[in-house]
């Protein structure tokens, strides 16, 4: 029996060292950060977890909704957790948590002594997690909107009060690049140098198909007119720009990153390329205030036949709607999302202004309300609902 089990024992060493088809199957039940391990142990074994890792091309996320003890932001405590499971190895990421607990603001609490967090220590303390080669956009906001983990059919919360967040983690996907930027106002020139839209691969880009962008420090002298020099060259028919005003940017890690001067305001974003990229995007204005108009604008959104599958929405809110706009009625705008999207994601969050207007951009097809007039882009008391479609996945 013993000789028997030695023999089947090295046949299985023997097709785990051997077999590419066979590790592959095996590693490809892995999460990534097992996978990694396991790609030491020999050359084939490297070679199938890269193969593996190539595959890995779907949007992954994590969910935070849950305060909890009051030493780290429920996101990083998520954040921690979740990396061990997921399936993709992020080359780029978005997290977004309410600027109140994230930064340690304490009129809120109760437990006030407990309370004190520092905003610089706690963006830290979440990119120590991410890999190193990652590009990482971290921003607070007054509100979160967020789907919860396991599945992209979960119903999307919009959280305007106490701690929550999330990180969207995008893998390396074929024929799509992602790239962040970031433009401080420079406070000896009044003209924005637009050489620097070609760096962020906003101009000369014919792949440009899509531009989430985010001002900070809005209530700075001058923070209304600089937006308007860096959206107003972006507004062309054929991308979309969609985001909003932001409390403050916690991270932005990339090659060229620049540090953020306290004093100044600015504009940070990512900008989408690739020609299997589709996406729309409709505006919510001050009339939109019951489940019906609501209802509405999602239609028009539906209209625009983006495909479900690999597709992730935004919802950018003013921190004026939400329930008390409803009429003390919650999560309106993201209920009336999910009845028409029943299998995208939705994240966002609560600002204190939007950018964004009704736009299709599929293939070559363009679809927009007004094709004489350069539409308005920034607004108040408003929402804007986005969809970006990243390609079919194998």
């Amino acid at each position: 029996a013993a000789a028997a089990a030695m023999e089947a024992s090295g046949r299985a060493a023997f097709v785990l060292s051997n077999l590419a088809e066979v590790v592959e199957r095996v590693l490809g039940f892995l999460p990534t950060k097992a996978l990694l391990r396991a790609a030491c142990v020999c050359r084939l074994w490297r070679e199938c977890a890269r193969r593996t890792l190539r595959t890995r091309q779907r949007l992954a996320w994590v969910s935070a909704l849950e305060p909890g003890p009051a030493d780290s932001h429920a996101l990083v405590r998520a954040l921690a957790r979740e990396l061990e499971k997921v399936h993709v190895l992020p080359q780029t990421v978005l997290y977004i948590a309410d600027a109140e607990t994230f930064s340690g603001h304490e009129e809120c609490h109760e437990q006030k002594k407990a309370r004190k967090r520092n905003s610089k220590e706690t963006a830290i303390a979440l990119e120590k997690l991410l890999p190193k080669r990652c590009q990482v956009l971290g921003l607070v906001t007054p509100g979160i909107v967020v789907t919860p983990m396991g599945s992209s059919s979960n119903q999307p919360q919009e959280i305007e009060d106490g701690e929550a967040g999330f990180a969207l983690l995008f893998p390396k996907i074929d024929g799509v690049k992602i790239q962040t930027f970031h433009f401080p106002k420079d406070l000896k020139n009044r003209v924005f140098d637009e050489s620097k839209f070609a760096e962020a691969g906003l101009k000369n880009n014919p792949d440009l198909r899509v531009v989430l962008l985010f001002g900070y420090n809005s209530w700075k002298s001058g923070a209304t007119r600089f937006l308007h020099q860096i959206v107003n060259p972006l507004n062309e028919k054929s991308i979309i720009l969609a985001g909003g005003q932001v409390e403050s940017f916690t991270s932005l890690t990339s090659e060229n990153s620049n540090a953020q001067p306290s004093d100044a305001c600015g504009v940070v974003g990512l900008a989408f390329s690739g020609p299997q990229i589709q996406s729309a995007t409709v505006l919510l204005d001050q009339d939109v205030a019951d489940e019906r108009t609501a209802e509405a604008a999602m239609q028009r959104l539906k209209a625009a036949n983006i495909p479900e599958r690999n597709t992730v929405g935004f919802m950018f809110a003013c921190v004026g709607r939400g329930y008390r706009h409803y009429k003390t009625k919650r999560n309106m705008e993201a209920d009336a999302f999910r009845k028409f999207f029943p299998n995208v994601p939705l994240f966002g969050f609560f600002g204190h202004g939007e950018i964004g207007c009704d736009r299709i951009v599929t293939g070559n097809f363009v679809l927009r309300e007004c094709n004489d007039v350069k539409d308005d882009l920034l607004h108040g008391y408003t929402t804007v609902m986005t969809l970006i479609h990243l390609g079919s996945t194998k």
